[in-house]
């Protein structure tokens, strides 16, 4: 099979060494693609650093491309999707989801290219400050390093790309190393709308390599990190005089009181605890229910959980498909096994399939300390407890080293918003799972879920710098 090339420094390079890319879901080989080296991340580092000086492009050109890149992403989305789904095991009818969303994503930007803009500053509200005019300019912070996850390969690509051009910045892409087909399309698309190669490079290989070589590059002026709390805190404290932007994990809690839908909360869990089986920030996976109603939600969501279609990802029916690698099945299926023996309920799932991949699991009753409610799962498994005592349950859903969303279903609009002050997380969701997100909201956490928030409108500033510009002017015309 022939080594597929990447743009890498304004150019399309094989490099020389390459690696395998196979197929989660059965282990067949889907590509061969690079490996490349940190020489080759300094390259495109100092290719899109002089980029910039050279050839800055004007909001208008950024704006373009990217409504360009928008419609020519619509046009590619079957190929793009089965290239998506092979690689990642997400289930087609969601990999087709996520090319949708990468083409919202690209038109928040465009938007964003278009219409982002600095602040007048009053300068005479100070005496020193009458006879000037004071404005501040956004200018485009750098080179970006953008370092992005396998559970959505296409649209967090988009959501550190499109900004970076929005922004007019060059950036540098890390894509996973399970699934770097995706970013690779991205890459076509935005050349294809005009974008200049030299802007953007994906460089594809090790973490330990192109990852490390991003964060100690002092031309980097900016890591965008989508990934795991443990990497991402050790990039922050790697690369002290950068900025550095996480979007880490969660485990998602979801309170149902007596009063709310209960029903229609157990079918939104259906998928928001097992689309792309479980492998999702903000995937739904601690479920806290009223004690009132607990055994009636449980039986409908073990309905739910088992009308799930498993299997191949390129098959039309299947909802839920394999986790990343054997790896971490084995890890989530140890976690499952060890709340079990401590006392959980297994009310469905838990074992294999034909193909050995974990079925969606509920358990009921695990301990908050056992690793299926106190860490984050990212596998297909979600666990209910009950409550007597609403505040309580708050309590225990902010008991957490993360806080990226939580959720609620209430009727009564005292209760909603009360809880919608008190959950210690970066968003709140009332009436709605903890797993929606629209692509052009301020999307990010606390605590061990991150530093930042994403979409268009809120990643254009970070990767914009305010340079304040003052003008003496004169007294006018005698």
């Amino acid at each position: 099979m022939t080594t597929l090339e990447f743009p890498v420094a304004g150019e399309w390079a094989s490099g020389a060494q390459t690696r395998e890319v196979r197929s989660p879901y059965d282990d067949g080989l889907l590509a061969v693609v690079p490996s490349f080296t940190a020489l080759d991340v300094d390259r495109a580092v100092a290719v899109g650093k002089s980029a910039l000086v050279s050839h800055p492009l004007a909001a208008h050109e950024r704006a373009a491309i990217l409504d360009r890149a928008a419609v020519l992403l619509a046009e590619r989305a079957d190929e793009i999707s089965r290239d998506l789904a092979a690689e990642a095991a997400k289930p087609l009818t969601q990999a087709r989801m996520e090319v949708q969303r990468a083409v919202s994503t690209l038109q928040f930007c465009a938007a964003e290219a278009r219409t982002f803009t600095g602040d007048m500053v009053p300068m005479d509200a100070a005496a020193a400050g009458v006879g000037h005019l004071g404005l501040v300019l956004r200018m485009p912070v750098g080179v970006v390093g953008a370092i992005t996850p396998f559970n959505f390969p296409l649209n967090l690509v988009a959501h550190k790309l499109g900004p970076a051009v929005a922004a007019g910045c060059p950036v540098v892409n890390k894509p996973a190393s399970q699934t770097p087909l995706s970013a690779l399309h991205l890459a076509k698309v935005l050349f294809d709308a005009g974008l200049p190669m030299d802007y953007l490079s994906v460089v594809p290989g090790p973490g330990s390599v192109i990852g490390d070589a991003l964060v100690h590059n002092d031309d980097v002026a900016l890591i965008s990190f989508t990934g795991s709390p443990e990497v991402g805190w050790d990039i922050r404290r790697a690369a002290p005089h950068k900025r550095v932007g996480l979007e880490l994990g969660n485990n998602s809690p979801l309170i149902i009181c007596a009063d709310g839908d209960w029903r229609a909360a157990a079918k939104a869990v259906r998928l928001a605890g097992f689309s792309h089986a479980g492998q999702s920030c903000i995937s739904t996976q601690r479920i806290l229910v009223d004690e009132r109603i607990k055994g009636e939600f449980v039986a409908e969501l073990v309905t739910q959980v088992e009308s799930l279609v498993v299997g191949d990802p390129l098959d039309e029916a299947t909802e839920v498909s394999a986790l990343i690698s054997r790896s971490e099945t084995e890890r989530v299926a140890t976690w499952v096994d060890a709340a079990v023996a401590g006392g959980a309920t297994l009310a469905t799932g838990g074992d294999r399939t034909t193909q050995d991949h974990l079925r969606p699991t509920v358990l009921v009753d695990a301990s908050p300390e056992d690793d299926v409610c106190a860490t984050e799962v990212f596998g297909p498994v979600v666990v209910v407890r009950g409550f007597s005592d609403l505040r309580s349950a708050v309590e225990e859903a902010n008991d957490s080293r993360y806080g990226l969303q939580a959720a609620i279903f209430t009727q009564d609009i005292d209760t909603a918003l009360w809880a919608a002050r008190t959950l210690d997380f970066g968003g709140v969701l009332i009436n709605q799972v903890p797993t929606w997100r629209a692509d052009h909201m301020p999307y990010g956490g606390l605590r061990d879920s991150g530093n930042t928030r994403e979409g268009p409108g809120w990643s254009i500033r970070e990767m914009t710098e305010e340079r304040l510009v003052v003008v003496k002017t004169g007294p006018g015309p005698a």
